[in-house]
């Protein structure tokens, strides 16, 4: 009887980000689905948390750190440093003992995958040495690799060509965003979040909030002050009852502080923490208008057919993720300047025939990289990757970005 397939995902799950484990938990289920016999590691910054939120999701998962304490243990914080260490010490376990056992386990894997997000990139750049560990365990086992709905801009400082290099072994490169597509010469896909399905809160015991406000405190290129008061200028023009408000948190404690420093304007307001979320759905229905930092509830929201304005705190980071979606057509405002007062939205959200096509396209992905089929359909094979690069050409030109290259 041959050996059950070793899968290695990539991800920073854990944290936890709603995003970030939306994410890891469709792969997940995905898996569970389609090779429920398979050995699943998730080499994840935070192994301890993602087991307790994520440990149930396939029947033989596991999780560890060796990809993210090599990037950590790398002498230098220059990303071309980081990753010509993190490369050798791959094929060289030796200059990083404490994770040899870890690193053979790389070693094992018949595909390894760096799971969806914005975690590779100039905010983190030590990060970079994720993709080289992989690339260098690529090279030396002959294992698979390949990135799904990962966003790399703006890259590292420098690090264009070096991101190029890393990725020129990988069997399958997909990308969430133009800017990464073009930094890495791939088509642009969609994010891994419409491979999950979203568990979305009913209406049945409570009416949900007609305005959900959902605003970080991490991350922020402008003063936290300039946020509130941007958020409370748009509420009062829009004359919201502040009992028709609710706030939920992407990140737990990191998207409470906004809300801490404007609960005294909104008596009555609805607050849902994390793990209300995540174990009891998102508050979201299409009757609603949306005010988010957070990305993946623009996304999700969106889906839901929500209408909404996404708040870019940075230009480049959050504004790149915030118009690849309007560029997919989510219908929403972003708020680029600041300054504005956007009318309030009445309709918005994706188009049931974009969703359904960013699925599709998803899933074929996943099943060009992993087997349901048996070995037909096998990941790797032509027709595997013909009914990928299908779905991938016809999603690219569907949205104006051009064929696949």
């Amino acid at each position: 009887m041959p050996a059950s397939p070793l899968y290695y995902l990539v991800s920073p799950a854990g944290h936890p980000n709603y995003g970030d484990e939306l994410i890891a938990a469709g792969w997940l289920r995905y898996l569970a689905e389609t090779a429920p016999e398979a050995t699943v590691w998730v080499d994840t910054h935070s192994p301890g948390p993602a087991q307790v939120l994520l440990g149930e999701l396939h029947p033989r998962v596991r999780f560890t750190d060796t990809l993210w304490r090599l990037c950590w243990e790398a002498p230098s914080d220059d990303p071309a440093e980081v990753a010509s260490w993190v490369g050798r010490a791959v094929g060289d376990p030796g200059m990083a003992p404490r994770w040899d056992r870890g690193i053979a386990l790389l070693g094992r894997a018949d595909v390894v995958h760096l799971l969806g997000g914005g975690y590779i990139n100039r905010i983190w750049p030590r990060h970079i040495g994720l993709l080289a560990g992989a690339a260098a365990a690529v090279q030396r086992s002959g294992a698979r690799g390949v990135t799904s709905g990962l966003g790399v801009f703006p890259e590292p400082p420098g690090s264009a060509e070096l991101l190029r290099a890393l990725t020129a072994d990988f069997e399958i490169v997909d990308v969430r965003d133009l800017a990464s597509a073009e930094l890495l010469g791939s088509a642009v896909g969609v994010d891994d979040a419409f491979l999950a399905d979203p568990m979305i809160r009913t209406s049945e015991d409570e009416r949900v909030p007609e305005v959900m406000l959902c605003l970080q405190s991490d991350l922020l290129d402008i003063e936290i002050g300039d946020l509130v008061s941007v958020v409370s200028r748009m509420l009062r023009a829009w004359n919201v009852s502040p009992e028709q408000v609710g706030v939920v948190e992407a990140i737990p404690g990191v998207d409470r502080a906004v809300f801490d420093l404007i609960a005294h304007q909104l008596p009555g307001a609805r607050f849902y923490p994390f793990v209300e979320v995540w174990e009891h759905g998102l508050p979201v229905s299409a009757t609603q208008t949306w005010l988010t930092t957070r990305f993946h509830m623009h996304l999700v929201a969106a889906m839901t057919g929500a209408a909404g304005v996404a708040i870019p705190i940075s230009a480049d980071f959050y504004g790149t993720k915030h118009h690849s979606l309007v560029a997919l057509g989510s219908g929403w405002t972003v708020l680029d300047d600041l300054s504005a007062t956007p009318r309030r939205p009445v309709s918005a959200g994706f188009d049931t025939a974009v969703v359904s096509a960013s699925r599709k396209a998803k899933r074929a992905l996943a099943d060009a990289i992993y087997r349901p089929g048996g070995a037909e359909s096998a990941a790797g094979s032509p027709k595997s990757r013909r009914m990928w690069a299908a779905a991938a050409g016809r999603l690219s030109v569907a949205l104006g970005f051009g064929a696949l290259r």
